[in-house]
């Protein structure tokens, strides 16, 4: 068995439906103790710690998506997920625990228990019954599919029967034919038991399922189903937003169809998550966990394309980058980059790690520089998302450019005093960007930070210390101040007067958002001495 195969990154997920990443290791499937019984571990790759220990519960429901991924919950609101590197090794953790289970490995789900009555109806039923019988497909049964929809929703294994029967008979597509026949015709009721139906379908969770609903053929019958919602007096225009109003850039031209019609997917489903469908709060049983998890793994794929393609990048820095390019390009440039470093939170940490250095070979941080100093409040406020997500990823990486780029360029035009300016310049009332670049700052002159960063010899460690603390006093120290000093100067001026800084900041003396932000910078002088 190599350590390649078994091979896992472990998920859970948080109380915002989003997965977090706990780590890589390796699974295995063990008998703890005669007590536990079975239980299933995964031992950090870096150094064997435990990262987690699960025992495998004869009444636990587990699901298998994506030939590479098992997903379960173990309590109420506590959701695990583990990616497997190969389908081999998914493949035999799959037959442990269906091992344990008394289940047939060729299931997807394993199933809750039932209460005793029901359990016992299902046994009585004939072999013939594994299976739930559909009505036929058409306009006069439409309540009474609904209503079969529905009435198994609080049944695992009805649920999983009813997904098994759709699957097998194509029968998505034909009510998705319905629900065209029935706008033609303003069927107002057949809308009404569609979107019933159709919600229904989301909610039993079953990833064959959503191919078929997601795919360019069925998406957006399937958002307009979702738009008949019966408790609303007029129907929602989620179809005209998605194809009209939400516009589909390509900030370069993408040639790979399969990663346009990924990226296209994603925003819809998401879409349908976030603002069609009801917050998770309101039903049980986490019905659409298997949705986070398309979403999410969707996101995964997207990243991996993108970085894979030299060419695409190569192109998207150098217009960034051109000051020929003109404003509005940017913006869509910088807003791009912004989703693409969000979007690759869900990569592993080795893949981040690649992700970030190609941004960075690229010119990310120059970049920024450029963007930053802009004066389109949206370009400078993405633009410093992007820098926060690689200050995160690597301080070490930000404080080696910034003493490379003091060498070759004036004070005015160094990054970190491009960021103390922002801090300065905000103009939200409540001084929000400047608080979050400030948080910023403090991570790039924490000199424990450096020490936690830095994956080299002691000697180096006091390098990097010394090297950046002595930039940055020498290079930076006065623009940080220089609001303080325009306060405390003899000839400060008069209230409702300005005062401005050496680098072109006005300074306010005495307003509220002033002693905010003379408060952000005396704070930040705090933590320094």
């Amino acid at each position: 068995m190599s350590d390649t195969r078994r091979r896992v990154k472990v998920y859970t997920l948080n109380e915002d439906r989003q997965w977090d990443d706990r780590g890589t290791g390796h699974v295995s499937s063990t008998y703890v103790d005669r007590l536990k019984g079975m239980s299933l571990l995964v031992r950090a790759e870096a150094d064997g710690s435990l990262l987690l220990e699960s025992k495998i519960n004869p009444n636990t429901a587990y699901q298998k998506q994506q030939d590479t991924l098992i997903v379960w919950s173990e309590a109420e609101n506590y959701d695990l997920a583990l990616s497997f590197q190969e389908k081999a090794g998914c493949d035999e953790i799959w037959e442990k625990i269906c091992q344990v289970q008394g289940k047939d490995p060729s299931v997807e789900v394993t199933q809750d228990p039932i209460d005793e009555s029901e359990e016992e109806r299902f046994e009585e039923m004939p072999e013939t019954s594994n299976l739930i019988d559909l009505p036929n497909c058409e306009l006069g049964k439409l309540e009474e599919i609904a209503d079969l929809v529905t009435s198994v929703l609080s049944s695992p294994i009805r649920r999983e029967k009813l997904a098994l029967a759709l699957e097998n008979e194509g029968y998505i597509k034909k009510l998705l034919q319905l629900f065209q026949t029935c706008e033609n015709l303003d069927n107002t009721e057949g809308l009404h038991h569609l979107y019933e139906i159709i919600r229904g379908i989301l909610f039993l969770n079953k990833a064959t399922l959503f191919e078929v609903m997601f795919s360019d053929e069925c998406i957006m019958d399937v958002v307009g189903c979702l738009e008949y919602d019966p408790a609303l007096a007029q129907p929602k225009r989620h179809r005209e937003f998605l194809t009209k109003t939400a516009k589909f850039k390509e900030v370069i031209p993408i040639t790979d169809s399969e990663l346009r019609q990924k990226i296209h997917q994603t925003y819809r489903v998401q879409y349908i998550q976030d603002v069609i469908l009801p917050t998770p709060s309101v039903f049980e049983d986490n019905f659409l966990s298997t949705l986070t998890s398309f979403i999410f793994f969707n996101k995964v794929e997207i990243v991996s394309m993108l970085q894979e393609d030299e060419k695409f990048l190569s192109e998207v820095f150098a217009q960034l980058t051109d000051e020929a390019t003109d404003d509005d390009k940017r913006r869509e440039l910088v807003n791009f980059f912004k989703e693409f470093c969000a979007f690759s939170q869900t990569l592993q940490p080795q893949n981040r790690d690649a992700f970030f250095k190609t941004l960075a070979n690229l010119g990310i941080l120059p970049a920024l520089e450029i963007v930053m100093g802009m004066d389109d409040l949206q370009v400078r406020a993405a633009a410093t998302d992007i820098f926060s997500y690689l200050v995160e990823f690597s301080p070490s990486m930000v404080r080696e450019f910034v003493m490379q780029e003091a060498q070759q360029s004036d004070d005015d035009i160094l990054l970190i005093n491009v960021v103390i300016e922002q801090m300065i310049c905000d103009t939200d009332p409540e001084l929000g960007g400047a608080v979050q670049l400030m948080g910023l700052l403090r991570t790039l002159i924490d000199p424990e930070n450096m020490l936690a960063t830095a994956n080299v010899r002691t000697c180096k460690w006091k390098t990097e210390k010394s090297e950046f603390l002595n930039f940055f006093y020498n290079h930076c120290m006065q623009v940080l101040t220089a609001p303080l000093l325009a306060n405390t100067s003899e000839d400060k001026p008069d209230k409702g007067d300005t005062a401005v800084t050496s680098k072109g900041s006005t300074i306010c003396p005495d307003n509220y958002q002033t002693a905010q932000l003379l408060a952000l910078i005396l704070e930040l002088l705090t933590f320094f001495v």
